[in-house]
């Protein structure tokens, strides 16, 4: 197959296939006249790479994971700290987001949204922040 049939196949974009190929996370064969050849099995890890990075895995987990999938003496712990590594960086990313939201949606409340100039989101965003925890 050539790149745009694998690239219609998995669903992925041709430039994102040749960027994973430009970062090894994967290779493929060549014609003699110079265009790239999949085979099944390249289309297969294609989407196992579309799957994993749609789940929001970075591309070194990505890469890891491949790895895991091809060695078939893996222990399954191996996948599940990565799963739960991400997990985690999830699970703090939505706490972040929380609190942005929480802090935004205060600032909302707080605005009339009136003809008056005065408004508390951008004194707000004027307003030098607080030093971190701990330091002064």
């Amino acid at each position: 197959m050539r790149i745009g049939d694998v690239a219609r196949r998995s669903g992925l974009p041709a430039k994102t296939i040749r960027y994973y190929e430009d970062i090894g996370l994967m290779s493929s064969g060549r014609d003699a006249n110079g265009y790239r050849r999949f085979s099944e099995a390249d289309l297969h890890k294609l989407a196992f790479l579309g799957r994993a990075r749609s789940l929001g895995f970075s591309i070194e987990d990505c890469r890891e994971l491949l790895r895991l999938y091809d060695d078939h003496t893996r222990a399954s712990g191996d996948v599940k700290r990565i799963a739960e590594g991400h997990l985690a960086r999830i699970d703090a990313k939505l706490e972040e987001l929380g609190e942005m939201r929480r802090t935004l949606a205060h600032l909302v409340s707080a605005c009339a949204g009136d003809d008056r100039p005065d408004c508390p989101i951008l004194s707000d965003l004027a307003a030098a922040p607080a030093p971190p925890a701990g330091r002064e």
